[in-house]
């Protein structure tokens, strides 16, 4: 984790009220709190219990907590940023330490969640995400939607439980809430019907391919949607992974199988079957980049590379980006038909490369895959040592998904 810098955090000298001279927040790898908002005497720190952390202060207790996420990075940066936000919250617009905080107060805080004013203090300008060393840099980008929110007070009714369990807080403020009994839909939502998913490869097809630059651009992102897709990986799978984790075997009947030997999230593993289909446009995207049609054993070329030269992997983000700009331009082919698409349009813009994981579900799940198969394809368990032996269900996991779960490419 990042080193406590000697740049403390201006703070408004006000009520608990809003100030609209509240100077703008910093992250709280550079933030110095003062010792009256620190926590060291905090109303609810526990007292007389011995401590498991060695925090004395509310920001020292923070780091105790995320230190224990470090490795997963997803998981790292998300419970930074909800805990980030509620002390910088609780410090500059409540004037009060994190270890004071009461029950009555996270009910504010999270009606702060669904507008955070002032604007120009607490969102970043045009919601654009800046460096978290940038002045411009704010914890928000805007108002949180009602699932946002929930998900924002879950990690910190995780975060409030673990520090009453090390003995730096005597009680939980979020144990009061009726939170846990909200219970979402028994249904995925997040992810594109087949009439929006046609939309989005009828549009992919008809990029422009004149330039040497605009084919390999297209090949890059036929190759990313089919990856995430068919093999319905996550986006940072698809970053961490390379194409020499992809292998061939022989099934009992003598077929040749393709797989995809997946490192995902916890670093589990997972056979995906590369299908037919997968591996004629692997065939296709590596012929496009001058690379042989099939990968070499351990080959360490990432599984899609950058425009140009260079064979380093793309980050999570800029792959979060390419697909967020095919859903965008595509979305606007929508609304550019006329109004009657419109709410088409706005949905397919609200769409991420996670809704093509949740879609490759739906679809297998639609096409009568067997529920079971469909878990092992997501990785939603985990490899096992006796997984080896299993290669008749696996070759019949195989051949169900070749069958019945496709792209469909033109």
């Amino acid at each position: 984790m990042a080193p406590r810098s000697e740049r403390a955090l201006p703070l408004a000298r006000s009520s608990h009220r809003v100030n609209t001279l509240l100077p703008p927040p910093c992250p709280i790898d550079a933030l110095v709190v003062p010792p009256d908002l620190d926590g060291r005497t905090g109303a609810n720190r526990a007292r007389n219990v011995t401590a498991q952390i060695a925090a004395n202060d509310d920001l020292d207790a923070i780091r105790a907590w995320l230190a224990r996420f470090v490795d997963t990075k997803t998981t790292f940066d998300n419970y930074r940023k909800e805990a980030e936000r509620l002390l910088l919250w609780s410090v500059l617009q409540l004037r009060k330490p994190l270890s004071s905080l009461t029950h009555e107060d996270l009910l504010v805080y999270q009606r702060f969640l669904a507008d955070p004013q002032p604007s120009a203090q607490w969102s970043a300008n045009g919601g654009r995400k800046h460096p978290r060393g940038d002045p411009r840099w704010r914890p928000f980008h805007g108002p949180l939607s009602v699932t946002s929110q929930r998900q924002a007070l879950v990690i910190l009714n995780v975060m409030f439980a673990w520090l009453v369990q090390a003995g730096y807080l005597a009680g939980n403020p979020l144990s009061l809430s009726r939170q846990r009994a909200r219970r979402a839909k028994p249904r995925v939502t997040r992810y594109l019907s087949p009439e929006l998913w046609l939309e989005v490869k009828t549009w992919i097809q008809a990029m422009p391919k004149d330039t040497d630059r605009e084919r390999e651009h297209y090949a890059r992102v036929r190759w990313l949607f089919t990856l995430l897709y068919l093999g319905g990986l996550r986006i940072t799978e698809v970053g961490s992974n390379t194409m020499g984790r992809f292998f061939c075997r022989r099934d009992a009947s003598g077929v040749d199988r393709w797989w995809l030997e997946v490192l995902g999230k916890g670093n589990k593993e997972r056979l995906v079957p590369a299908t037919a289909e997968m591996m004629a446009e692997l065939s296709d995207y590596r012929r496009e980049r001058g690379l042989p049609a099939l990968p070499a054993p351990d080959e360490d070329t990432p599984l899609v590379l950058p425009i140009g030269q260079s064979r380093k992997p793309l980050t999570r983000a800029a792959l979060h980006r390419i697909v967020k700009q095919v859903f965008g331009a595509a979305a606007q082919a929508l609304r550019d038909r006329g109004d009657e698409y419109a709410q088409r349009a706005d949905q397919l813009e609200l769409a991420s490369a996670h809704w093509l994981r949740h879609s490759a579900g739906s679809n297998m799940a639609d096409q009568q895959v067997d529920l079971r198969l469909v878990r092992d394809n997501l990785g939603h368990a985990s490899l096992t040592t006796t997984s080896q032996y299993l290669h008749a269900d696996d070759d019949r996991r195989h051949k169900e998904t070749d069958e019945k779960h496709r792209i469909g490419w033109q």
